[in-house]
């Protein structure tokens, strides 16, 4: 028969190559397997087995400062185990499903090729007949037809997945592959059963070449795994840039086993290349080794263009010498309940199987067998390990992008056997070939993938286009700027939804503007934030630009914002605050005047010049409401109206307090003998003295108010981020003239009051005017300084402060004695206890 002769033939090959040792003589197409079978790393039981086989360990140089002379380490590879258990999920996800094989139970039985080809050979064997040691041509068809597993997933690489593709070819066995990629799989005349859930290279490279041509690279460098898989792609490629117009300085070979100084003239070929874009056909291994020589003398900046088996690794995002790398991958996925699965793994799951078993001691760094006298003196694990504490690649489901394609792969020939075996009513377990329905397989997956194979296997191509981004933390990462769907029409199955980023520096925000580094091409710049009181409004602007007077820039500086305006207004808790203040003034003063009204007759009231004393407290009370014109919104009419107020009721008031104390002097020269001096200083005087005195004021006010009178300003020099608006002077010899006529006259009321201090008690009001002088003249010498110094609306409150502080000064001083005695002490409100008091002085 046909399988037994093809069969035949195979064996003779693998016998030449080493795998069955030894032959009988009398039927040299007998062989023995001479090894022991190789146990499954995850397996169970089922009523149709599915194969699988990933890489799960591989060959691998850990330093290459060691290159000629360390041998190749077997290491354990954490994304091919995932790829591994995304099978097992698939699988149970399965089996618990009622739609589909129901009643069914599918098993598994998955192996660790170790990257080997040989080993992948051997398990193929073993999954398609059984672990039968013996292999004997004389044997019936039927029993090679029942092979051990219904289909085989599996292998990542190319190579291996060839070989096991004409194996399982012969056997008639569905192979499903998430990851071999290579263009000549897709020949149904040497690989019938072969189908993969990844697309062909074919169209890979068809797609690299129009990502090329896009952005006009027409002179560029290709290096390549010398392996099927980089051989196959880079042929492809080649040939499709050769159809876009694109031209090949280099195309060189590496594979990670060869020489080191094979390694060392391909870098030294892109160092000297003078083409700056770079097309890498390379497996992860071969690459990493790759870049890792570069670094020894990096080249000038490359543009990287990858195949998808790097393009999209994350262990390759610490080389930032690849940052603006383009490429294209499998589209990233989600598969529901995955990741669960994953961290879903204890120590007593763990030690059901050898590869979890590993997995578990090579990340904790524990026995799991608690052998803690071991010759490596590794700890038992104490329970206090667990798998959510983990980063490594097993657990890392950010990218499931070929853990998508087993996923995918698992599910294909579940619908395969679905469709084998199953009509509506049920389900036959007899069937075991589904080759035929694989290849009429078309679903759409849970998680919105397509599942389908065209007459090749292959499935319709679709890539992500993916570019390596500085992040804003400067860390690489992926991002997708396209895509590429084969089932679109020619032409249109490029497309870009952004840009790919090859910058120097990233673009300036507004709030920025650019500033080449020094020694750097124009292309590489800072991005300085605009200075105080600039904005930029544009990306990658040159300059920043003022803001109008009267605006200020918002926090992000890119736009101008008018400038609040500040002055004393009457909802400021300060403005409350005096305003009561200025009120109680004036009603004190109003009280004590009703005080003294009441009491007009009396001796105390009249000894103390009561026409006089009215006067003041008129004066005082305009003095406490003055105060309050300069609060509020400063105007023209309110600028004129608080400055001029303030002088003249101030001067009204001194003159009043002025008149007292000559007054109380020209009385006590009055009681002398021959004396008539105050026929000169009656009431008709006294009047005519507060008259003038303030007429004075009054003529140096107008002519303040004619020549440069006050005026509302607004002042933006104080304050960069707001406006003052504020009562200029005007004329600050006016202003200064006013307050300095107020404080000669408080002076010389000071000197008259504190010569009259020792004349007798009835005549004690020059020492209260004394005092009442001397506060007087401390606020407002405290003033000055602190009137010049204070800013804004402070400036105001200061002068506010000292017309109140000094008004209350007067009050206080001149009246508060003489209502305690007119309220409290009635009894000594008499002529007879005044005259009582100057005749006991006089003894």
């Amino acid at each position: 028969m046909q399988l037994t002769l093809n069969l035949m033939i195979f064996v003779s090959l693998l016998w030449m190559a080493g795998i069955c040792p030894a032959a009988s003589k009398a039927n040299p197409v007998s062989c023995r397997l001479g090894a022991e079978p190789q146990m499954s790393g995850l397996s169970m039981n089922g009523d149709f087995i599915i194969g699988g086989i990933f890489s799960i360990h591989n060959y691998m140089r850990l330093d290459q400062n060691t290159y000629n002379t360390r041998p190749l380490q077997l290491q354990c590879s954490g994304r091919e185990l995932r790829f591994a258990r995304a099978m097992e999920f698939a699988i149970h996800e399965i089996n618990n499903r009622t739609d589909l094989l129901p009643g069914i139970t599918l098993g598994y039985e998955i192996h660790d090729s170790c990257a080997a080809v040989a080993m992948a050979i051997k398990v193929v064997f073993q999954l398609a007949n059984s672990v039968d040691p013996v292999f004997n041509d004389s044997d019936s068809c039927s029993k090679y037809g029942a092979a051990a597993v219904t289909a085989v997933i599996g292998e990542s690489g190319s190579t291996p997945s060839i070989s096991m593709a004409r194996i399982l070819g012969l056997f008639g066995i569905p192979q499903v592959s998430p990851y071999a990629t290579c263009a000549c799989l897709s020949d149904k005349r040497q690989y019938p059963a072969f189908f993969r859930t990844i697309p062909s290279d074919h169209h890979q490279a068809a797609a690299l070449a129009r990502l090329v041509k896009h952005f006009g690279w027409t002179w560029i460098g290709a290096v390549r795994s010398d392996s099927d898989y980089g051989n196959n792609g880079m042929a492809s490629f080649l040939k499709a840039a050769q159809e876009e117009g694109i031209c090949v300085e280099y195309s060189e070979a590496y594979y990670r086993t060869q020489p080191r100084s094979k390694l060392e003239r391909v870098a030294n070929v892109i160092r000297r290349s003078t083409a700056r874009v770079i097309v890498a056909f390379l497996a992860s291994g071969d690459m990493r080794i790759l870049l890792e020589e570069l670094l020894r003398d990096p080249p000038r900046p490359l543009q990287w263009i990858g195949s998808e088996t790097w393009i999209t690794d994350p262990e390759f995002l610490r080389f930032n010498m690849c940052s603006g790398a383009v490429g294209f991958g499998v589209p990233r996925s989600v598969i529901p309940g995955f990741r669960e699965f994953l961290l879903d793994l204890t120590p007593a799951k763990a030690l059901k199987s050898p590869l979890l078993t590993e997995l578990w001691e090579r990340s904790f760094s524990c026995s799991l067998k608690g052998k803690t006298g071991s010759s490596d003196g590794t700890r038992e694990c104490d329970g206090s390990e667990h798998m959510h504490a983990l980063q490594i690649p097993y657990t890392d489901t950010s990218q499931l992008r070929i853990t998508n394609m087993v996923y995918k792969a698992t599910y294909a020939i579940a619908h395969a056997i679905h469709g084998a075996i199953c009509n509506d009513t049920q389900c036959d377990k007899t069937t075991k070939f589904i080759l035929d329905q694989l290849k009429r397989v078309n679903f759409t997956m849970k998680n919105g993938f397509q599942v389908s194979f065209d007459s090749r296997g292959d499935p319709v191509a679709v890539y992500e286009l993916i570019n390596w981004q500085f992040k804003k933390d400067g860390a690489l990462d992926f991002m997708t700027v396209g895509q590429y769907d084969s089932s679109k029409h020619r032409g249109q199955e490029f497309s870009m939804s952004r840009v790919p980023a090859s910058v120097c520096s990233e673009s300036c925000l507004p709030g920025t503007r650019k500033a080449v580094q020094k020694g750097k091409p124009i292309c590489c710049y800072d991005c300085i934030p605009c200075a105080e009181g600039e904005i930029s409004n544009l990306t990658d602007s040159l300059d920043c630009v003022y803001c109008p007077p009267e605006s200020w820039p918002n926090e992000r500086r890119d736009t101008c914002l008018p400038k609040p305006v500040e002055f004393l207004s009457w909802d400021d808790t300060l403005s409350i605050i005096l305003t009561a203040f200025s009120v109680a003034g004036a009603f004190m003063a109003v009280s004590v005047a009703a005080i003294f009204y009441k009491n007009r007759t009396s001796p105390i009231v009249r000894a103390n010049n009561s026409e006089l004393s009215f006067l003041l407290l008129f004066s005082l009370t305009l003095c406490f409401l003055c105060s309050l014109t300069f609060i509020g919104r400063p105007s023209e009419w309110s600028c004129m109206l608080r400055h001029t107020a303030f002088g003249i009721t101030f001067v009204l008031c001194i003159s009043c307090v002025l008149g007292k104390t000559i007054v109380v002097l020209m009385a006590f020269r009055a009681t002398l003998p021959g004396s008539n001096v105050m026929k000169w200083f009656g009431p008709p005087q006294q009047r005519l003295s507060v008259l003038a005195f303030t007429l004075i004021q009054v003529l140096i006010c107008i002519l303040w108010l004619t020549i440069s009178p006050p005026f509302p300003f607004k002042n933006f020099k104080h304050y960069k981020e707001r406006i003052i608006l504020e009562c200029r002077l005007g004329s600050a010899i006016g202003f200064w003239a006013v307050l300095g006529y107020i404080g000669l006259l408080a002076f010389l009321c000071f000197i008259l009051a504190f010569l009259a201090r020792k004349l007798p008690d009835n005549f004690n009001e020059a020492k209260f005017i004394t005092f009442s002088m001397l506060i007087f003249c401390a606020v407002w010498i405290t003033f000055i300084p602190a009137y010049v110094s204070s800013p804004g609306k402070f400036t105001v409150a200061v002068e506010i402060f000292a017309i109140l502080a000094s008004s209350f000064g007067l009050i206080i001083c001149i009246f508060a004695p003489k209502c305690f005695i007119i309220v409290f002490r009635p009894d000594q409100n008499t002529k007879k206890h005044l005259m009582g008091k100057v005749q006991s002085k006089a003894l």
